[in-house]
């Protein structure tokens, strides 16, 4: 499907905001905020475009989370007094809310804002959003790409066919550490959701696959095309630094296929 063709099919992406004060999903930004190396932002291309890639959602409240080895206990903004997580929490509120506005049949159905895995200080975070995608695309849900990540804590990745199972979107990870809390900031992104044709990682997909063992096994033309790239830009004396992201940049403009795609 050509970039044109994606774009006038409607969102790809569509994001619910179901806590109040929830911040909207943002573009990623090329740019990690800042963070990036002046030199990385201007000439490598395959980090910013990865950089770039999806949409960052946010904590919906300031959250602190600490570990004890054994609990997790849990405030927000407004509540002072550390509480347990056991088994989960909701959003301070947002119960009452829920049940005010959705069919007489759901009440009682809020998703829970925090609830604790199995897994020794694992805890699952609801960013307040519903999801739903296209038919044949899903969203890969990880941590920001290249921005500098939140110290005490890992987060697992997961591909969710959002395009079937509209639920909550949340994300789920592991405390590391026990010695003092883990601060999320509401300004600050907590994850990276990409949207990902379910093509992309189908078994046939991922099957299609080829290994070459060793150098003789290079053709005339995989030679061509490593002196092309390699070879032939370092013995220039007049290369300008970035040619590869100049190239990238001028294949991508004017088709963007995500324009407008959380709605």
């Amino acid at each position: 499907m050509l970039s044109s063709d994606v774009a006038a099919a409607g969102p790809i992406a569509r994001f619910y905001r179901l806590i109040a004060n929830a911040r909207p999903p943002q573009r990623a930004d090329r740019s990690a905020a800042g963070t990036l190396p002046t030199r990385a932002y201007r000439y490598c291309e395959a980090v910013t475009s990865a950089t770039g890639y999806g949409w960052w959602v946010f904590p919906p409240i300031d959250l602190e989370l600490r570990w004890d080895g054994v609990d997790i206990f849990w405030r927000c903004a407004g509540l002072d007094e550390w509480l347990a997580l056991a088994p989960a929490a909701q959003f301070p509120h947002q119960a009452a809310r829920f049940d005010a506005a959705a069919p007489a049949g759901l009440a009682g159905c809020s998703p829970p804002f925090l609830t604790v895995l199995p897994e020794p200080g694992a805890v699952q975070i609801w960013t307040g959003l519903l999801a739903r995608t296209a038919p044949g695309w899903s969203l890969l849900a990880r941590a920001p790409a290249n921005l500098p990540a939140t110290s005490g804590y890992v987060m697992w990745e997961g591909m969710v066919e959002t395009d079937r199972w509209f639920g909550p979107l949340f994300t789920n990870l592991r405390l590391t550490r026990t010695d003092r809390p883990v601060a999320l900031a509401a300004d600050l992104p907590l994850l990276q959701v990409q949207p990902v044709p379910r093509v992309a990682y189908a078994e046939a997909t991922l099957a299609a696959s080829a290994f070459v063992p060793d150098m003789d096994g290079l053709t005339e033309a995989d030679w061509d095309d490593y002196h092309r790239t390699i070879v032939a830009p370092a013995a220039d004396p007049d290369r300008a630094p970035g040619t590869y992201a100049v190239a990238a940049r001028k294949r991508a403009r004017g088709a963007c296929p995500f324009a407008g795609a959380a709605a």
